[in-house]
């Protein structure tokens, strides 16, 4: 049914909008993937738990099989949004994910995006700069410590995550903008997104959609952190900036002849005019009128020459000149074309924030049958697909140790709590924050 739960807050009108309208009905066959799909996610759940050791000293969170043993920072927030969506008190993971990174936080407020049974990647890595953390992990706390109802444990590293946050204003933020960008595509985690660059030479260089989304929701969970921890001051410091990030992306990254966010130059302010996964991003978040959002969605997330596919959304348009479904996982993974599963993710709940409701269940079952078909063929999933066959892409076995394929199970996990909201009505939006008042 239809929940929405309002309160006030620091004078603010604060909303967590779970959804707006029941998903279609299901068919006795949604009924019996679910119960299969559920069975295997199960079985292979466990994998992405890793135990604790001597650097990391808390259970942590790995996407598992080609990845396993290593600690990131949006692959396993969204992994621990998924075990705390199954289970209450499976939380806890995402509560020692937050912890085990702020453990590595260093006295700027620098923490790398991985972290190794070694420790954290180098300073400045090879390929991928400085590869500081994504803008997560107060995401991460704020929805962990919902789910075990207790903000408690989050005093003794509040100033670290204050810390986190000041080295991102600092070496992220373009005042002159009011936007945020990324080092190169590789600290994004789309690793070689058209809409973003590489090039060592060109570091810093362009506004990011993505990146400015992900502040927003960290100074919307910081808000709410504030609050529970008797903030107040800081609790509106963080809401008031919400609000200016809200009003700066839709002036300088919105386009509305275009019905489309894009990146931009910093030192030019160009458009780039690519268009990525990232560039829906914002559609998770209250930015655009209801009109403006379904018309961004239907004219392009919708469309078949450009983001949707037979088997899911392509993570680039297929009308672009660099699209393509190549297995590529080493020294990156492919972000230009393949469907992947958290970025799904997010397009499910902008469909369902929206009103779309057949397509938000033929998102979710879509992906649900095309994960069957590659477990029941590879006893594992990939970590994107081929939007065209459906076909499973990295990693292959070539790619994984031994000659033999490893798998990967991470993220694609949330294509369970989809199928499960959609099915079952359970399990819906667990990633909506609480709001400022609708644009």
């Amino acid at each position: 049914m239809r929940r929405s739960a309002r309160f006030r807050f620091a004078g603010v009108l604060l909303c967590f909008c779970i959804v707006d309208i029941l998903p279609a009905a299901s068919g006795p066959d949604d009924a019996t993937l679910l119960s299969n799909f559920s069975a295997d996610i199960s079985r292979l759940a466990p994998q992405t738990i890793e135990p604790a050791t001597a650097r990391i000293p808390r259970d942590n969170l790995t996407p598992a099989g080609y990845y396993k043993n290593t600690l990131w920072d949006w692959d396993s927030f969204f992994i621990g949004a998924h075990w705390a969506n199954q289970n209450a008190a499976d939380a806890k993971y995402l509560k020692w994910w937050v912890l085990n990174f702020a453990g590595f936080v260093d006295g700027s407020g620098y923490v790398a995006g991985s972290i190794t049974p070694k420790g954290p990647l180098p300073v400045v890595h090879p390929i991928v700069g400085r590869f500081a953390i994504k803008p997560f992990l107060a995401q991460g706390a704020y929805l962990a410590s919902e789910r075990l109802h207790d903000y408690t444990w989050i005093a003794p590293v509040w100033d670290t995550l204050q810390r986190v946050d000041s080295y991102r204003q600092r070496t992220q933020f373009d005042p002159r903008w009011g936007v945020y960008f990324w080092e190169n595509a590789m600290q994004s985690g789309a690793d070689n997104n058209v809409a973003l660059s590489n090039d060592p030479k060109d570091r810093n260089a362009i506004l990011a959609v993505d990146a400015s989304v992900f502040v927003l929701r960290e100074d919307l969970a910081m808000a709410a952190i504030a609050g529970h921890l008797g903030h107040a001051d800081a609790a509106q410091k963080y809401l008031q900036r919400a609000e200016k990030l809200k009003t700066a992306m839709l002036k300088t990254l919105w386009s509305p002849q275009d019905a489309m966010f894009w990146n931009r130059r910093r030192d030019t302010g160009a458009w780039i005019k690519r268009m990525s996964y990232s560039n829906f991003t914002p559609l998770t978040e209250n930015l655009l009128s209801r009109n403006e959002a379904r018309a961004m969605i239907s004219r392009h997330l919708l469309n078949p020459d450009e983001m949707r596919s037979p088997h899911g959304f392509r993570s680039l348009s297929k009308q672009d000149p660099d699209f393509n479904n190549k297995p590529i996982i080493n020294p990156y993974s492919n972000w230009q074309g393949p469907v992947w599963i958290n970025a799904n993710y997010l397009n499910w709940i902008a469909l369902r924030r929206y009103g779309f409701v057949p397509e938000a269940h033929w998102i979710a079952v879509t992906i649900a049958q095309m994960l069957e078909r590659d477990i029941a063929t590879s006893g594992s999933m990939h970590e994107n697909y081929d939007g065209d066959t459906g076909m499973g892409l990295a990693p292959t076995a070539e790619d994984s140790p031994g000659g033999h394929f490893a798998g990967f199970v991470g993220w694609n996990m949330l294509a369970l709590d989809m199928l499960q909201c959609e099915v079952k009505h359970e399990n819906c939006m667990l990633l909506v924050l609480p709001q400022t008042a609708a644009h």
